[in-house]
């Protein structure tokens, strides 16, 4: 079996609201909105789709808002190209990972242009020195000697 059914009927879901967004629904509200995911409940009751949009926290929020407004129009496109007994209801929730990932690749980014010591090469800084291996035993032989009778 290729994934759970729900999963699959998200991915459908996710690519109809993409396609539906971009090229039916006209409210100017929707900006650039990506479909990121569409998370659909055991019952298949329920889907719930992850976004993101550009711009600051002002066009977010006339996104949501728009979003909201298209949802009648999204579910019954929906019915209409999914094939299932009973469309799930759509709910809209930003995607924060998106924000979270920027924020890191920043943070990564800053680390990597920081000024480094002169005195130190830069593949070892931060890097404690490495200890020299331990000589074996007095008398022990390497693994290759076998017992021989000499």
């Amino acid at each position: 079996m290729q994934g759970s059914r729900p999963a699959r009927i998200g991915e459908e879901i996710r690519q109809e609201l993409a396609d539906l967004l971009s090229r039916e629904v006209r409210d100017p509200g929707i900006g650039f909105v990506t479909v990121t995911h569409v998370k659909v409940s055991a019952d298949l009751q329920v889907a719930r789709a992850y976004y993101t949009t550009l711009g600051d926290e002002a066009a977010r929020r006339t996104t949501a808002k728009a979003l909201e407004r298209a949802k009648p129009f999204l579910r019954q496109q929906i019915a209409a190209r999914v094939r299932l007994r009973r469309a799930p209801e759509l709910a809209f929730q930003y995607d924060e990972s998106i924000a979270r990932e920027e924020r890191i690749e920043s943070l990564l980014q800053e680390i990597r242009e920081a000024p480094r010591p002169v005195d130190t090469p830069p593949d070892q800084q931060g890097l404690a020195a490495p200890e020299p291996a331990a000589p074996p035993p007095a008398g022990a032989r390497g693994p290759d000697a076998g017992s021989r009778d000499e």
